[in-house]
């Protein structure tokens, strides 16, 4: 441990009540961890002592009494409810700012969210990707498991299926969802602005009420600036002449935001702009506070923080920036209560920071859309680029050359083209008739449905496990999962039998704390970052035996 200039640290005088001070490595990493308590450091005759009784005096340089001691610093004591933002927990019925994020195909599964819920945090089921009555079944398991514990459901932009998000923001109106994480919005739509507005009103005091809220994952700040305003008139509009909403809930809604909480999403799994926290953050932050100054809102608007949280230092460093919560995504996916794979578990145990890559995105392949995927054990980022690759270079898949279609038909669809066709058309004919109607008459939208098809299996052959595709499975996955492997190396999160959300989560918390209290201490000249294991992870009874007493 690094002793500092006493002359210049010297911040007042402790004087003890129970205990003298103690030295030693083990009797500063046992005082760290008390986070109920104060922490002291303290002059014993020039060696470095702590203490966590007693009275400390700041700022007295008179004579001290003679069993007083030289303090050179000294750390509050700090709860894990203290982190984050008071009334983004308040609102949302939360002990601790921390959300499990939705992965789609319902890898976010029920037992997860229950697991966040039960923990004090929040999850949101991942419906996206999910048929209308999978998204119902898992809304009656949440219901009748949780009550009234928190939970939320998953809005994903649907910019070729219109018709599925209408459908998903009707059940969820029906069924009186009041939360829902809206992902991959390039634009606002109107089911969405519908969602947010329904049953909008005021109360007795005059007061906006809107029973609905919205947290808003977004790395792009047009994106975001549409959050945090009012809803767009052409949507009110239309909602209006469709009978959806009145006059006056239309004035009401010209004065909230479409969002009042924003997650700032970083370097990602899945859908993501690859931005670097650091840089996407700040700028989150300046934007809430020219959107709050521009509208003059009632209710404050918050911002949060997800993207590469694997780590307690990352944790500490999105709090200490000023996030109103965290956000973390790609660790749950390993954990034991994801609905995946147990190969996609080990496949992600195993990763490291380099092992992630961009591919194209099922949901928005003709845009060119990318997700970041896991490269480590699979070639579906190389493949799904291939055929983004010849539809962007062909019109038919006629017209591909004789090779390439030997490629695709052998190695990729593992059929021919038209074979899966017709699979992909028995799909559509259930989910959005127009789409085959399209197909028959355009021969490149033949194309890319038929890649859009190995794409979105590729997916759903990762979940279940399937043997004989192994190679071409589709893991979101961003740089956080080798991040957090590395923490978690020799200890017992390694491996992925014994993750636990809920056990994450907690250790990510602890582990924020600490780093928080030694950052702290090291600003007033007392470096203690050298002591050993101090963010070790700890096992579920341990965190039991600290926190839920």
């Amino acid at each position: 441990m690094a002793y500092p200039d006493m002359t210049s640290t010297v911040h007042g005088f402790w004087k003890p009540d129970q205990h003298l001070p103690r030295t030693g490595e083990k009797a500063f990493s046992e005082a760290l961890r008390n986070l109920s308590q104060p922490f002291y450091v303290v002059d014993v005759k020039g060696h470095i002592g702590v203490a966590q009784n007693g009275v400390a005096t700041l700022g007295s340089f008179k004579k001290p009494a003679s069993d007083s001691y030289p303090l050179l610093g000294w750390s509050p004591p700090l709860s894990l409810e203290s982190f984050g933002d008071q009334g983004f927990k308040s609102d949302h019925g939360l002990k601790f700012p921390y959300i499990c994020g939705a992965m789609a195909n319902g890898i976010t599964s029920t037992t997860l969210v229950e697991a966040a819920g039960r923990a004090g945090m929040i999850g949101f089921f991942g419906a996206g990707g999910l048929s209308i009555e999978q998204i119902e079944s898992a809304i009656d398991t949440l219901k009748n498991n949780l009550g009234q514990l928190p939970y939320g459901f998953n809005l994903i932009h649907s910019p070729n299926d219109m018709d599925l998000e209408q459908k998903t923001v009707d059940l969820y109106l029906a069924k009186e969802i009041r939360l829902v994480s809206a992902s991959a919005y390039l634009d606002l739509t109107t089911p969405l602005v519908q969602y947010r507005i329904h049953g909008i009103h005021r109360n007795d005091l005059g007061e906006i009420v809107c029973p609905n809220r919205i947290i808003a994952k977004v790395s792009r700040e047009e994106v975001a600036r549409k959050f945090f305003s009012p809803p767009a008139e052409k949507h009110l509009q239309r909602l209006k002449e469709q009978g959806k909403i009145t006059n006056a809930q239309a004035d009401m809604a010209r004065m909230i935001p479409m969002a009042q909480d924003l997650t700032a999403e970083a370097d990602s799994g899945g859908h993501t702009d690859n931005r670097p926290a650091l840089c996407l953050f700040p700028t989150m932050k300046a934007l809430r506070d020219e959107m709050a100054l521009q509208h003059d809102y009632a209710t404050p608007l918050r911002v949060g923080l997800a993207g590469g949280i694997a780590t307690p230092e990352s944790a500490a460093a999105g709090f200490a920036m000023g996030a109103a919560y965290i956000l973390t995504g790609s660790v749950n996916q390993s954990c034991v209560e994801a609905d995946t794979s147990p190969l996609v578990k080990k496949m992600l145990a195993e990763a490291r920071q380099a092992d992630v890559i961009m591919a194209p995105a099922a949901d928005m392949f003709e845009m060119g859309v990318k997700v970041q995927v896991l490269k480590r054990g699979t070639m579906f980022s190389m493949r799904g680029a291939k055929l983004y690759e010849i539809y962007r270079t062909y019109d038919r898949f006629e017209d591909v050359p004789a090779d390439q279609r030997k490629l695709v038909e052998g190695s990729f669809l593992k059929c021919t083209f038209e074979m899966e066709w017709e699979n992909t058309r028995s799909f559509f004919i259930r989910r959005d008739p127009s789409q085959v109607d399209r197909a028959e008459k355009d021969p490149k939208h033949k194309m890319a449905l038929v890649f859009r098809s190995y794409l979105g299996q590729a997916s759903l052959w990762a979940k279940s496990g399937v043997p004989d595709r192994a190679i071409d499975y589709q893991i979101w996955c961003g740089p956080a999962m080798g991040a957090f492997n590395e923490w978690v190396k020799g200890s017992v999160l390694e491996p992925p039998e014994n993750r636990k959300t809920a056990t994450i989560g907690m250790n990510l918390l602890y582990g924020a704390a600490i780093i928080s209290r030694l950052n702290g201490l090291k600003i007033q000249g007392i470096d203690l970052s050298v002591v050993p294991g101090m963010v070790s992870p700890l096992t579920e009874a341990q965190i039991s035996s600290l926190f839920h007493r």
